[in-house]
């Protein structure tokens, strides 16, 4: 008798194990792929602002970290029982791995989304500060530092994309403005919170406050930020030229931060004695590294630097104002309080006093976002940079009182008028594929700037105190004006000649403005791959207004524009579209439904919001 077996349990446990399987795989892709917002959020007219808003929270923690943590270093080192030299790593650490980072991030977010990579921005930086407030030791302390310099990193970078990419180009200025505001109150703030929390609950609590923020920051990244509309499909990522480019920064930041000379040390004259084997080591390894990314980035299919935007005058001129600028900012911020320490003042006052500069700048930078809409902004933004270099020649003759005050006040309202408005002309010289990459570099200024206007703060300030430049036995106050004379003079030639360049720039962006429309007004526009036609733009736009809810008036622009595009792929696909991109042209000669084609190429794809 043949026994028999009843294998539907064993079928059931399979299915149920199928089942399981795919659940796990689809929340895998959920977690690695860029999710639609919700229903509400889509219908919203102002949803585009709720990018912003969320952008200026990862800019406010960013500058608030940075500001708190240099107020608890003395702290930290003598807890963890760190000498000076160590503890400088806590701060340099995280700058140096930011400025390293940025342009890779910024171009990896330009293939595989910049919402994705903002959103995890917030869940690095939070998990790094995490580990920051439980360190048992300086080394800890130092690794998980690295961590939250990632974290920032993939935020910055892909800040000013998020809102190049979701805000029409006559509000864009505005936005950045009110971004660069967000960082200014959150500079400004930081050593006032810092010594509040320092006093509270000691050093740790200053990086703990970071968690339960960063989660709240990560809900309204996931639920406020669209998905990326354009990204870069050609090509594989340039691992290579990220090595490169992140070699070449790290060895600037290490070498500016060694030339740096300490206020109030006698120095002798600028540079004399300074140089050793290591900073000859290197800036030699500065100059073969950036002579390697440059040979790469030539030769690379998809380069991590787009040579070709650096090319244009207008992107070029304008990445060197805000170098300049930042380097203006910080230079300023790192001369004042050593003047203000050698007048005796106290640190409450110091820090209520320097105060004044960051939150001028963040009143000032959404204004002008706003009058560059009304104004001609290349003039707005050179007076800026006139004011600001006006503001710090007051310094320089009336350092002390009220004088101090307005001039850093006028300095910061300079600033802030000029940085949105350079900002918003630099992103709308790159390609809506290429945005995460500018924004990387745009920002890697702000680092390099940093660390430029401490050095040269330092040497000037250094130099021109020291007793030898005068006579001996020079009282150390007559010094100390003597350096921070000299140093807010320089600051003000610096601003006062970047104003030059930036009416220059402008001019420039008009020119390359011109040449494009020439270049494009006959048969639409490629961008990787997309043939672009006139009924799509119109089509675009009909979504920028409205994203999800798509018009009857947006409909027969979609089918116009599929018609438009049967024609003009049929005759241009060939000549516009490279091999590799020829066969995924929107689809064209493929059996692909024309309207979903249309779609794709007006950025109304379903779910692209």
């Amino acid at each position: 008798m043949r026994a028999s077996f009843d294998l539907q349990p064993f079928q059931l446990q399979s299915v149920g194990l199928r089942r399981h399987r795919d659940r796990g795989r689809d929340f895998g892709r959920r977690l690695l792929n860029e999710q639609r917002r919700p229903r509400t959020v889509r219908a919203n007219p102002r949803a585009r602002w709720y990018v912003v808003a969320t952008v200026c929270v990862g800019a406010f923690m960013g500058q608030l970290d940075v500001s708190i943590v240099t107020v608890a270093l003395p702290r930290i080192g003598a807890d963890l029982h760190a000498g000076a030299a160590l503890v400088q790593w806590v701060a340099l650490a995280y700058l140096l791995v930011l400025v390293c980072a940025l342009g890779p991030v910024g171009a990896l977010a330009d293939r595989i989304g910049r919402k994705l990579l903002y959103t995890y921005g917030f869940a690095v930086f939070t998990a790094g500060s995490a580990l920051c407030s439980i360190a048992p030791t300086i080394a800890w302390l130092v690794a998980a530092r690295v961590l939250q310099g990632l974290g920032a990193a993939m935020l910055q970078a892909n800040s000013v994309a998020l809102i190049a990419e979701n805000l029409p180009r006559r509000e864009l200025a505005s936005g950045i403005g009110v971004q660069g505001a967000a960082q200014a109150i959150g500079l400004a703030l930081g050593p006032a919170v810092g010594g509040l929390l320092l006093a509270a609950g000691g050093w740790r609590l200053i990086f703990l406050v970071n968690v339960p923020a960063g989660i709240v920051a990560i809900a309204l990244g996931w639920l406020l930020l669209p998905r990326s509309r354009s990204l870069v499909r050609s090509g594989c990522f340039d691992g290579l030229g990220a090595l490169l480019m992140a070699i070449t920064l790290g060895a600037l930041m290490l070498l500016i931060s060694l030339a740096r000379a300490p206020l109030g040390v006698r120095v002798g004259l600028p540079l004399a004695g300074q140089v050793s084997l290591p900073k000859l080591a290197l800036a030699a390894l500065v100059v073969a590294a950036a002579i390697a990314l440059l040979v790469r980035e030539r030769r690379a299919p998809a380069p991590i630097l787009d040579l070709g935007l650096l090319r244009r005058t207008s992107v070029a001129i304008g990445l060197g104002c805000a170098l300049a600028s930042y380097l203006v900012v910080f230079g300023t911020l790192y001369a004042v309080p050593y003047y203000l320490s050698a007048s005796h003042a106290s640190s409450v006052s110091a820090g209520l006093l320097l105060a004044s500069l960051p939150v001028a700048l963040g009143i000032a930078a959404p204004l002008a976002g706003r009058a560059a809409s009304h104004v001609r902004g290349a003039l707005l933004g050179a007076l800026g940079l006139e004011l600001a270099a006006a503001g710090l020649l007051a310094l320089a003759f009336s350092p002390a009182g009220v004088g101090l005050v307005a001039g850093l006040t006028i300095a910061g309202a300079g600033l802030g008028l000029f940085m949105p408005i350079n900002n918003a002309a630099v992103m709308a010289g790159a390609p809506p594929a290429r945005a995460g990459a500018l924004s990387g570099v745009l920002n890697t200024t702000r680092g390099l700037g940093t660390a430029l206007g401490v050095t040269l703060a330092g040497l000037v300030y250094g130099a021109a105190g020291h007793p030898a430049v005068g006579r001996a036995g020079t009282p150390p106050m007559l010094a100390a004006g003597r350096g921070f004379h000299a140093t807010v003079t320089v600051l003000a030639a610096i601003a006062a000649c970047t104003a030059a360049l930036a009416i220059r720039a402008s001019r420039s962006g008009r020119a390359d403005g011109e040449r494009a429309d020439g270049g494009h007004a006959e048969g639409g526009r490629v961008e990787q791959g997309l043939v672009e036609t006139e009924g799509a733009k119109a089509g675009r736009a009909e979504a920028t207004r409205a994203p999800e809810q798509v018009s009857a008036g947006a409909q027969e622009e979609i089918s116009g524009a599929a018609a438009e595009l049967g024609r003009a792929t049929s005759t241009s696909a060939g000549r516009l579209c490279t091999p590799g991109t020829r066969a995924r042209s929107l689809g064209a000669g493929s059996g692909a439904d024309p309207v979903a084609s249309a779609r794709s190429a007006t950025g109304l794809r379903h779910g692209r919001a």
